[in-house]
């Protein structure tokens, strides 16, 4: 399974881009249709309609936004603040954000 570290943002509830967001690891399906986080299973919104999401929570149809980080740091727009970052992606992303490549593993 595919497995990337990435930005993460709630829409649902939230006024254009000011829900909660995270750095971390994301795990995608192999068609790369269906992403795992935080115990969620997030399905590619592709031709549904939704406004700012890409995502959307089959349990609970909360629309996301996944996108890879950007190292100059404007993946929130609007948001009050910046992503919180997962601590076990901590290490990982301060590298990336001093020019390493971001890690990616493939299981199984």
């Amino acid at each position: 399974m595919p497995r990337r570290i990435m930005f993460v943002q709630l829409k649902t509830g939230y006024d254009t881009d000011r829900g909660p967001s995270w750095i971390g690891w994301v795990d995608f399906s192999k068609t790369w249709k269906t992403a795992y986080f935080q115990g969620r299973t997030l399905q590619r919104a592709t031709g549904l309609g939704l406004f700012d999401a890409n995502f959307y929570d089959v349990a609970t149809d909360e629309s996301f936004w996944i996108s890879g980080p950007k190292r100059d740091r404007s993946d929130t727009r609007y948001g009050p603040e910046g992503p919180t970052v997962e601590e076990d992606a901590a290490d990982a992303y301060r590298a990336f954000l001093q020019g390493t490549p971001l890690p990616g593993r493939e299981d199984g």
